[in-house]
Formats: C-alpha cells, structure tokens, sequence
C-alpha cells in the first residue's frame, strides 16, 4: 500500500466515526438511545438493514464463493422477497402497535417471562459468537495479505464500532450505516468497471460470460431436490424463507433497525426496499467475483491466494514438492489461456469441453497443493489456512488495482465489517438492557437504563473483540455465519410463530418446547457434520421451526387434557 491508499482509508473511516459520533450527540434517553428517537425515514431503514446484513463477510467471502464455485450461491436468498412481505404484514404491525424496545417484549406479553428470557438468552448466544466473526473475518485476511499484526487488527476494528456505538446507540448506528453503503456500492461498482477494463482487447462483457459460462460459473439455477446440493432453488425458497424470517422477524440486529422507523408506513415501506434491491446486490457481487475468475483466465493466478499460506509451505520441507506443483500450473494455465485467446479472436463460443479438462486440471492442482500446506502447517506446529476462497478477492485488489482506489476498497470492507458489528453490539445491549437487565431488577430510570445500555455495549463490544481473538477460518466465512445463524434461528421463528397464530399453546408448552428443540437441532447440525445424515445447514431453520411448533402444540394438549381429566 502506497501513502494515497492509507490516506484515503483512513480518512474515509474517520469521517465515518466522527460523523456518527456528532449526528447521535445528546441521545439522553431511552427512546432516543434505543430507538433512535423514532426519527429514522424508510430508506435509511433500508440501507442501515441492508447493511447490518452485509458485513466484510460478504464483501470478502462472496466473490471467493462465486470464483470457486459460480453463481448458485444466490439461490440462498430467494427466500429473501418472500419474508420481507411476510414480516411487512404481520411481524411489524404487532411490533409496532405494541410499541416494543425489542422483538422479546412481545414474547412476554403473549405467553411469560421465562419464554421471553430464553428466546433473548438465544439470540445473545448465537449474535455475540457472530459479532466476533464479523471483527475477525476481515482482520485475519488483511493481516495475512498485508503483513498487519492479527490482535491488533481485532481491537482497532472493534474500538473503532465502539465508539460512536457507545456514544450515540440507535441513531448513530443507522446515520453511520447510510455512509458505509454508499460507500461500499461505489468501490464495489468502481471495482468491477476496472476489471471489466483489464480484461484483454477483444474481451468483452459479453465474451467474458461466455467464458464464465463454459466453466460452469454461470449456473444460477439448481432445481435438483437433491439434498447433496447445499444451494437449490427449493433451499433458497423455503430453508431461505425461514432463514430470513428468523434474521429479520426476530433477530434484534435487525429488528431494531426498524423500530427506529418514523411511522409504520416508514418501517414497512424500507423493508420492502430491503427485500427489492438485496438480491441483485448479491447477484452483482457474485458477478464481482466471476469476472475475477474470468480475469484469472488471462493472467496467473497464485496457487494459493493466501500468501502466509504458500510462504509457510515453501519454508518447509515440502517446498520442491509445491514448486514442482507450480510449474504443473505453469504449464495448465498457458495452455488454457491459449485456448481462450484463440477464442477471443473469433465470433465462435469457447468450447466448453476444452475449458472443463483445463480448469479440473487446475482444481487438482490447487488441491494438491493445499494438501501439502496442510502437511507444512502440522509438520512446523502452526495452524494454517489452506482454503484460500476467502482470500481470492482481496489478493486482487491489492495487485491489481491502482494506487487510491486499494484504499478504497479496503475502506469498503472496514466499513462493512464496522457496520454490522455496530448494529450487533447495540443490538446485543438493547436485548441485555431490556430484557435481562431492566426486566429482572427493581425500577431503573430512563438515565440508569441509557447508562446501562452504554456498558453493556462496551461489555459486548470487548467479548466480541475476545471472540476475534480465539476465532478460527471455516471453510468459508459467510457460510460460518450463516450456519451460527442456522442452529439457532429456526427454533426462535417457531417460538415466534406460535405466539402469532396458535392461540391455544401457553407459555409453559413453549418453554419445554424451545429447550428441547434446541437440544435437537445442535444434534441434528453435529450428526450432519459427522456426516451422520446428510441434513444441508439452511434445512435447519425449516426443522427447528417445525419441531418446535409440534412440541409445543403436542404438549399444549396433553397438558390441557390432563387438566380436562383432573377436573
């Protein structure tokens, strides 16, 4: 990174904090901490929902996932248009009529305070573990691309949220989050104009799908009932469904985007703007990390993109070995860019036979490959990250694009990392505050709850900085998130769903209900992983959702005829 690049990066993060700090000054109470004073306008709703949910997970995972494996990842939002209309016309009316703080007051009121506890116990389990992720995600790819101290990069990332969290709560969230998109859409959009423009003379935009497309990475529709294939349109539409209902029905981080809505035409008005625009987002992000494939089809790509990775291993004793590897992939890529070439100079589509036999070689290769940074991990004690999808994008940015616009980009992915763990720290401390702290204690005043909700979100802010620290790479980032989401989700929108439209189940039932499903989705998630069964993480939420309401529904009438024979 050149001088330009740290001045545009840092400056573009700063404003972001001082203006939120300075746009949410003199949140004294709770409506006005909690819930921004009720002032927000529907696209602000929108954007600040929009960008609590796309983290730097996204940016830096998305168009890994997209250059490894195509387009099909977009099936996982189908669902997306469907809940928003669904939580328009129910979640939110009885939300706001209701007038709640968080969507667990609501639990209370329908059934009691243990059920309303539980669901709010869950929701701080499974946000805490992914605040800490969505710190870590972009602190340990930009420390192994740049060289940045890990630890450090946690905490600078996580104070930098605390700040204007602490200081402004609701309000600061959402004015902050509106700058971020933008700021994100522009370098995202800048992005894929220049990769478009290095592509070669003779490659158009069109070509260049064609190529895409003859290696399969254009496949956006599965509609196989195949439980092997993890993103099916059938996935998307009803596990997606239930997915999207769970985050943005009942997950506080989302939920108080929202009641921070100035009327409820506003709050129902920016959800649909939500649910419009978030899938042609992801469809364009993903796209982003196509035309990364398709810019690697012209130029060598490293063998693995994680360059700790490939150091590590080439100071090892395996390092002829991945040398020898390299020259393999030497030899594949100039025979397929030969291939390819040839094609550009011609009206005629690229033989997708040809581009197969090449790319699987290539696959081989890199597999190979990663099975020897494995063995050099081990063999010297060190944890390495072989998979290398999350690193694809990021390794492009900074060796491929020009001075300024690194800084850009980078900012892009600070700043969405910055706006989802702000929504989740004040989300995670409204929760605390309201329904922990304030309902379980003698009568606080409105000060005594802003000044709990400003400890609670420094507390969150230094677990999640905690979680950061001892985090670990799955196989891909924006899937670790998501299956986090999985375990728990499905059974929190059963809980939800009970209390909406079966009148007869009582508290009681639910509680059982809620303990025991959980139990049994971790179980089912563990016996899949094991491979067990064969049970694809977004089936979860349907499951967990399902089983609940049953159990619930199932005790509810023996408990009532019991009462009925007793009597």
């Amino acid at each position: 990174m050149q001088t330009l690049d740290w001045i545009v990066l840092i400056s573009t993060l700063l404003l972001i904090v001082v203006y939120g700090t300075y746009q949410s000054r003199g949140s004294k109470n709770v409506q006005d901490y909690l819930k921004g004073g009720n002032t927000s306008k529907w696209y602000t709703i929108g954007l600040s929902v929009m960008a609590t949910q796309a983290s730097a997970i996204t940016f830096l995972s998305t168009p890994g996932q997209a250059f490894n494996d195509g387009m099909g990842f977009v099936q996982f939002y189908f669902g997306l248009p469907i809940a928003m209309v669904i939580i328009c016309m129910v979640f939110i009316p009885i939300y706001h009529r209701l007038k709640v703080y968080t969507a667990y007051e609501f639990l209370e009121n329908r059934f009691d305070l243990k059920t309303r506890t539980l669901t709010a116990i869950l929701f701080l389990i499974q946000r805490g573990l992914a605040a800490g992720i969505t710190i870590f995600a972009p602190a340990i790819i930009l420390s192994a691309l740049l060289g940045w101290n890990l630890l450090l990069l946690n905490v600078i990332i996580g104070f930098l949220v605390i700040i204007y969290t602490v200081s402004g709560g609701t309000k600061a969230v959402n004015v902050t989050q509106k700058h971020q998109m933008i700021v994100i859409f522009t370098g995202m959009i800048i992005a894929f104009c220049l990769i478009i423009d290095k592509l070669p003379e003779g490659i158009t935009f069109s070509k260049a799908l064609d190529i895409a497309g003859a290696s399969g990475k254009m496949e956006v529709l599965d509609f196989s009932f195949s439980l092997d294939n993890r993103y099916t349109v059938w996935s998307g539409l009803i596990g997606g469904t239930f997915l999207m209902l769970s985050y943005f029905g009942t997950d506080q981080s989302q939920v108080q985007r929202y009641l921070s809505g100035k009327s409820l035409k506003e709050m129902q008005i920016g959800m649909m703007f939500n649910g419009l625009l978030k899938v042609p987002m992801q469809f364009f992000i993903l796209l982003v990390g196509v035309m990364v494939f398709v810019f690697y089809q012209f130029n060598q790509a490293p063998l693995n993109f994680n360059p700790n990775a490939t150091d590590i291993v080439l100071n090892s004793r395996y390092a002829a070995e991945y040398k020898a590897i390299q020259e393999k992939q030497n030899d594949v890529f100039a025979m397929k860019k030969a291939s390819i070439t040839e094609f550009s100079n011609t009206s005629e589509k690229v033989n997708p036979d040809v581009i197969a036999q090449y790319n699987a070689q290539s696959d081989a290769l890199r597999a190979e490959a990663r099975i020897l940074i494995d063995k050099a991990g081990d063999s010297q004690n060190i944890k390495v990250e072989s998979n290398d999808k999350d690193y694809v994008f990021l390794n492009f940015i900074l060796h491929n694009l020009p001075r300024g616009l690194i800084g850009l980009l980078l900012a892009v992915i600070l700043s969405a990392a910055m706006s989802s763990t702000a929504s989740e720290l004040n989300a995670l401390a409204s929760t605390t505050a309201m329904d922990l702290y304030k309902r379980n204690t003698s009568k606080k005043s409105d000060k005594q709850i802003v000044t709990a909700s400003r400890f609670f979100t420094l507390a969150w802010g230094i677990i999640a900085i905690g979680v950061a620290c001892v985090a670990n790479l799955a196989e891909n980032l924006i899937q670790l998130v998501n299956i986090i989401g999985s375990i728990f989700y499905g059974n929190v929108l059963g809980i939800f769903l009970l209390g909406f439209f079966f009148k007869f189940v009582k508290g009681n039932a639910v509680f059982v209900a809620g303990l025991i499903t959980q139990v049994l989705v971790i179980g089912l998630f563990l016996l899949n992983e094991y491979e067990y069964i064969n049970l694809p993480f977004l089936w979860l939420n349907f499951v967990g959702c399902a089983i609940v309401i049953a159990i619930a529904c199932l005790i509810q009438s023996l408990t009532s005829k019991n009462d009925y024979t007793a009597a």
